[in-house]
């Protein structure tokens, strides 16, 4: 039973280190660590338990700084670019796969025209999203893509657009609509509300 948990313990730490979202990789290797802290402990092995032991408390204190900060405005930034911009366009294609998988409604030549808004979401020099709007006409911005980047998918960076009415209010827009079959939406955590298969915000005018 003992070397069971300690395969377990070993386990879950490579396991950790395969995951490319940062908040489930800390998750996991913080479990790992306690299952490894018990083991080296019951076998008396303690510069192991030593080292398990400070690597739980790195995890606990990076755990600790992404929940406080994963609604921190001074932890996420938003940049508004041109739909021209060639930076936008080169996001877009590095992460098109991705973007396919949870916005299947998404064609970047099809939405990226005049009318359209897009916005990047970066923490520091790293973009970690992207949200695009278009017109829809009589005061309406309909959501075409609104996307996270794996490493940041447990959290919600794109609600920082939506926090700011100036980016809407500059347009005339008094309401915002999601496209219908996005995967994991996250608007229900905002001001937005259910309408079918999609979600609407209702804007100050």
């Amino acid at each position: 039973m003992l070397d069971i948990i300690g395969w377990l313990g070993s386990a879950l730490l490579v396991w950790s280190l395969l995951q490319a979202r940062l908040l489930r990789l800390r998750a996991l290797n913080l479990a790992g660590c306690l299952v490894l802290i018990g083991f080296n402990a019951a076998l008396g092995v303690w510069p192991m338990v030593g080292l398990n032991v400070v690597l739980t408390v790195i995890n606990v204190w990076y755990l600790w700084r992404m929940l406080a900060t994963r609604h921190d405005e001074t932890t996420y930034q938003v940049v508004e670019v041109g739909i021209g911009d060639e930076f936008l366009a080169h996001t877009l294609r590095l992460h098109g796969d991705d973007i396919a998988k949870f916005n299947p409604g998404f064609s970047a030549p099809d939405v990226l025209r005049p009318g359209a808004a897009a916005f990047l979401v970066v923490s520091g020099d790293e973009v970690v999203g992207v949200v695009v709007f278009r017109e829809a006409g009589d005061g309406v911005a309909q959501v075409e893509l609104d996307y996270v980047t794996q490493r940041y998918r447990d959290f919600t960076p794109g609600e920082f657009v939506y926090r700011r009415s100036r980016y809407f209010a500059e347009r005339g827009w008094h309401k915002v609509i999601t496209p219908p079959g996005m995967r994991a939406p996250y608007y229900d955590r905002l001001d937005f509300q259910r309408q079918d298969d999609s979600y609407v915000l209702e804007l100050a005018r």
